[in-house]
C-alpha cells in the first residue's frame, strides 16, 4: 500500500468512526441536566477565557454534545464523557456571541441507545476577563517548604509559566506576591531566608530591599500598594503558630503584635503608619481605596501574656491619608464584627472605590484555615454590609478583582476541603454576582490529582518581564538597606 492509498484508508476509517459517534435516533430524553465535573453549567463567562473543558459523569459508551450560539455552533465526540473543546473555535464562537448565551446539549450513547440531556447554557460577557493570572503554589498542609512557586498562567489559553521557584534560592520561603492594581510595571515579592528580603521590580531591573530596620524589628508582610506606586503600606506582625492534631484544622495563626507601616519608594525611607493608639491594638491587613486617599485595615485589641487565640477578633477600620505629606487623619471604624462575634480579614476595595470584599470568620486573622470563613460585601456608601452568594461550606478567602471590576477571583476549598483552587464570579453593573466557576484546565480531570493549593491568586494587566536567572542574581547581590524615620 503506498502513502497515498494509506491516506484514503485513515481518511474513511476516521469518517466511519466520526459517524458512529454522533447521536442517531434519541430513545429517550432525560428530564434532567447531565452531572458535570467541574461544573461549568448556567455560568458567566468572559469573552476572552481558553475552553471550559469538562468531563459528563454519567454511564455510557460513547458520548456527544453539540454547543449552539445565537451564531456559530460546534460539536466534539468522546469515548469516555472527557471535552475538549478546540481553542481556535472556542474563541470564534465566544466573539460571535458577546453578551449571549451559549446552549449545550449532551448525549451519551448506552447499549446502542442514545439519550438526550437537557441543555444548558453558559453566557458570554462582554466584559473581558485580565489575560495573567499569578498565584503561589504550595504544599496545602505545611508538610514541606522545599517546593514553592509563583506561577504565571494565561486566562486566554493554557499557557502556564513559572516566574519564581525557591529551588533558584536555595529553598527559600517565596511569599507575598502583590501587583499595584494589577499592573506588572509595580510589581513586588517577599523572600525569607539566606536570601531574604523585599524584591522590586523596577522597570527591567530587580532590586532587593532590607525592610528591617531598627524601628521595625519584625519586617514587614501582607504588602499593599499606593495607587501612585510610590508608597508601599505593610503590617509589621510577631507571630505564633499552633499546630493541631485535627484532621480538619493543622494550623492556626496568631498574632502577638503588629502595626501598620509605609514604606516610601522614592526616599527608600520605612515608617510607622499614625492611626493612633497603635499600642493598644494589633493592626494588620492594610488595603488602598482606589483614589490613594483612605487606608484600610483590620484592629483587634492587643492581647496580654495569658490569651485564647479564639478570643482575637479584628474589626475593620479606615484611616486618611495625605499623599502629598505622608500625614493620617483620625481613625474610624468602618465594620465593627467583633459586635457579633465575628473576625474580618483580607478587606479588597473594587475599582470603582463603591465596595469592599472582606473573610468573615469565627476569630483571628488567618482565616484559609477556617472552614466557616465566607466571603461578605460592604457598600461604602451607606455601609451595608451583606454576605456573597458565591459561598460554600468550606473555606473562602484571598480574594481579588480584576481591573475592570467586572470579575471577582478567590480561593476555596470546596472541592476536596484541604487544597485551595481559584474560581471567578461576574460582577454585573448593578453588582450581582453569577455562580462561581473553577479556573478552566486543558484536562478538566487536572484538579482531581494535582495536590498543591493555590495561594493568593491576583489578576495581571500582561506578564512580568524578569526570569529566574534575573532573581538569582539578584538574590546574591547586596541589598538596598532601608532607613527608619519618625517623620
Amino acid at each position: 500500500m503506498n502513502k497515498k492509498q494509506l491516506t484514503y484508508l485513515i481518511a474513511a476509517v476516521f469518517l466511519v468512526f466520526s459517524c458512529h459517534t454522533k447521536p442517531g435516533k434519541i430513545s429517550q430524553k432525560m428530564n434532567r441536566h447531565p452531572v458535570l465535573q467541574p461544573d461549568y453549567a448556567e455560568v458567566i463567562i468572559p469573552a476572552n477565557i481558553a475552553p471550559l473543558n469538562f468531563c459528563v459523569e454519567e454511564p455510557g459508551d460513547r458520548f456527544f454534545v453539540e454547543v449552539k450560539g445565537k451564531t456559530g455552533a460546534m460539536t466534539v465526540s468522546s469515548n469516555d464523557g472527557t471535552f475538549r473543546f478546540p481553542e481556535k473555535k472556542w474563541k470564534k464562537l465566544l466573539e460571535q456571541n458577546l453578551n449571549h448565551p451559549l446552549n449545550y446539549t449532551v448525549y451519551a450513547e448506552r447499549e446502542g441507545e442514545w439519550l438526550q440531556f437537557e441543555s444548558f447554557s453558559q453566557k458570554v460577557a462582554a466584559d473581558r476577563v485580565d489575560p495573567f493570572l499569578y498565584y503561589r503554589l504550595l504544599h496545602p498542609g505545611y508538610e514541606s517548604w522545599t517546593e514553592i512557586s509563583i506561577v504565571q498562567r494565561n486566562l486566554e489559553s493554557f499557557k502556564e509559566r513559572t516566574v519564581v521557584e525557591n529551588n533558584v534560592l536555595d529553598q527559600n520561603c517565596v511569599n507575598c506576591h502583590a501587583f499595584n492594581q494589577q499592573n506588572p510595571e509595580d510589581f513586588m515579592l517577599h523572600v525569607r531566608g539566606s536570601h531574604g528580603g523585599t524584591y522590586f521590580l523596577e522597570g527591567e531591573n530587580l532590586v532587593n530591599v532590607n525592610l528591617k530596620t531598627e524601628g521595625n524589628e519584625n519586617g514587614a508582610t501582607y504588602p499593599r500598594w499606593h495607587p501612585s506606586g510610590r508608597y508601599v503600606a505593610f503590617s509589621s506582625n510577631k507571630v505564633v503558630q499552633q499546630f493541631h492534631s485535627s484532621a480538619s484544622k493543622k494550623i492556626e495563626v496568631s498574632d502577638l503584635n503588629s502595626k501598620l507601616v509605609l514604606y516610601d519608594r522614592e526616599r527608600n525611607e520605612m515608617m510607622d503608619i499614625n492611626v493612633q493608639n497603635s499600642g493598644q491594638f494589633m493592626d494588620t491587613y492594610p488595603e488602598w481605596s482606589p483614589d490613594g486617599r483612605y487606608l484600610y485595615f483590620c484592629r483587634a485589641e492587643q492581647i496580654g501574656k495569658e490569651y485564647d487565640y479564639r478570643d482575637i477578633q479584628y474589626d475593620l477600620y479606615r484611616v486618611e491619608f495625605h499623599p502629598e505629606t505622608r500625614k493620617t487623619g483620625v481613625a474610624e471604624p468602618v465594620f465593627k464584627a467583633s459586635e457579633v462575634n465575628k473576625s474580618v480579614s483580607f478587606p479588597r476595595i473594587a475599582p470603582d472605590g463603591n465596595s469592599l470584599v472582606f473573610t468573615f470568620h469565627d476569630y483571628g486573622c488567618f482565616p484559609i484555615w477556617h472552614k466557616e470563613a465566607d466571603l461578605y460585601s460592604i457598600n461604602l456608601v451607606d455601609f451595608e454590609v451583606e454576605k456573597l452568594p458565591v459561598n460554600s461550606d468550606f473555606t473562602e478567602s484571598y480574594h481579588s478583582w480584576s481591573s475592570n471590576g467586572r470579575w471577582l477571583l478567590f480561593s476555596s476549598k470546596r472541592g476536596d476541603g484541604l487544597s485551595a483552587r481559584p474560581y471567578m464570579a461576574h460582577v454585573s453593573e448593578t453588582g450581582e454576582l453569577g455562580k462561581p466557576f473553577i479556573l478552566p484546565q486543558k484536562d478538566p480531570r487536572f484538579y482531581e490529582r494535582f495536590v498543591k493549593t493555590f495561594n493568593i491568586p491576583e489578576f495581571s494587566t500582561s506578564a512580568v518581564s524578569f526570569s529566574p536567572g534575573k532573581l538569582r542574581k539578584t538574590a546574591n547581590s547586596q541589598p538596598v538597606q532601608a532607613q527608619w524615620t519618625n517623620q
